[in-house]
């Protein structure tokens, strides 16, 4: 398990930008956090880093996924039923991508072996990321 401070925006995407250059696919990233904690900022930062600053990238959570050229980013938020991560294509981004997936308590059952998880919690007035 590994701790880190995050206490401004900056930090934040620093942080994601090393993290960003760790990755290759296929490699599947859960991010945790309740709302506001930073889950698609880090994702926004990591998809930059690894595709371009000037990439747009949404918040999938209306449209549960975004893709970028092997990097699939997923916003499970809305997902009620198991049965829909199949429908939205959620395995075969993990097989084959780097799969960043926001909300990820719902597939916890067919997340891989090596699942990065990175959890966020408001700590003073930054934030405090574990991975474990």
């Amino acid at each position: 398990m590994k701790e880190q401070i995050l206490s401004t925006l900056d930090d934040t995407h620093v942080w994601a930008c090393a993290f960003a250059k760790t990755l290759h696919a296929p490699a599947t990233v859960a991010l945790h956090g309740d709302l506001g904690a930073g889950k698609s900022e880090i994702a926004r930062t990591i998809i930059q880093t690894l595709r371009g600053e000037n990439t747009v990238v949404p918040s999938p959570t209306f449209t549960i996924v975004q893709s970028y050229d092997e990097i699939s980013h997923f916003d499970l938020y809305r997902i009620i039923d198991k049965s829909e991560l199949t429908e939205i294509g959620l395995q075969h981004a993990i097989e084959k991508d780097i799969t960043l997936i926001e909300w990820p308590e719902i597939a916890s059952d067919i997340l891989p072996v090596g699942t990065i998880h990175i959890y966020l919690e408001n700590y003073d007035s930054g934030r405090k990321l574990i991975i474990k």
